[in-house]
């Protein structure tokens, strides 16, 4: 079975185009992306599929595509968001702590 983002070679192209050009920040972690920085630099820009390949999503379809850093891409895998832990607020203290 061939790679679906390699055998849509210039939709792929184009699709990864259009997400560089119109998203600014991480849909992972919300922070600014560096168009500029190249891979394997961990904060190099991706383009992921929100419901991944493996799990039937489209590499070419404009709704299930987004801008990620490479390492939050890599944190994620092949898990739908809602698959992720939940990051703890900065500032969090055991409630035991407050009272």
């Amino acid at each position: 079975m061939s790679n679906p983002r390699s055998s849509n070679g210039a939709a792929r192209r184009k699709i990864r185009a259009w997400v560089l050009s119109t998203q600014d920040y991480c849909a992972l972690c919300g922070k600014a992306v560096d168009k500029s920085l190249k891979t394997p630099h961990p904060m190099s820009p991706e383009v992921d599929e929100i419901i991944p390949v493996s799990r039937g999503g489209s590499p070419i379809d404009r709704t299930n595509v987004q801008l990620v850093h490479r390492s939050c891409n890599q944190l994620k895998g092949n898990r739908l968001e809602s698959e992720l832990p939940k990051p703890k607020p900065e500032n969090a203290f055991p409630v035991s702590q407050i009272w």
